[in-house]
């Protein structure tokens, strides 16, 4: 007579593989290109006769601002609305723009303090992954992404907002990125 192995047995080798799978499939995504959209349309004074080019023109990601410190942190630049997620060998692992609030954070060092998973914002719309690493007027400064994917809508002139708005995708890299403690650099 052969043993059995119990049901309990065989759920809990299926499941460990699945999540094998997945946790390998995700590493393989991550490590791939990555798509993106363009950002500039032809001009009304592009000549008929350009030929296009037998590669696509790459664009250069955006430099680290070289005021931005040393060391593993996310720095936010005011002037260029846009956040880059740096490792501990002053590499950029990603960056991106950002819809700034109505109130933004002096340039200085700051650090992650309170995350919540999600809230409404003070525009009304549900957001997500908020991070909060600055006050300035009474106003909370935070990164969040909209729960829905959206752009947040234009303020209102006198509105005091200090929600930093990223993509949907971007708020989760920031999340995952941004624990508790993690340096903030702000600059010009």
């Amino acid at each position: 007579m052969s043993a059995r192995l119990p049901s309990w047995a065989w759920v809990t080798g299926l499941t460990t593989g699945a999540i094998a799978v997945v946790g390998f499939l995700a590493v393989q995504a991550d490590q791939g290109t990555k798509p993106t959209a363009a950002t500039s349309r032809p001009s009304a004074s592009a000549t008929a006769d350009a030929k296009p080019s037998a590669e696509p023109e790459k664009k250069k990601p955006a430099a680290v601002p070289a005021d931005s410190g040393t060391g593993r942190r996310i720095v936010y630049s005011l002037d260029q609305k846009r956040v880059w997620l740096v490792d501990a060998s002053d590499a950029a692992r990603r960056t991106f723009t950002v819809w700034p609030g109505t109130v933004s954070p002096d340039p200085g060092t700051y650090e992650v303090g309170t995350r919540t998973e999600a809230t409404t914002g003070s525009d009304g719309v549900e957001v997500e992954h908020i991070m909060y690493f600055a006050a300035k007027s009474g106003v909370s400064v935070a990164f969040s992404n909209a729960v829905d994917g959206s752009s947040p809508p234009p303020a209102a002139p006198d509105a005091k907002t200090g929600g930093i708005r990223v993509t949907k995708n971007d708020g989760r890299a920031l999340w995952t990125f941004g624990t508790p403690g993690t340096a903030v650099r702000v600059v010009g």
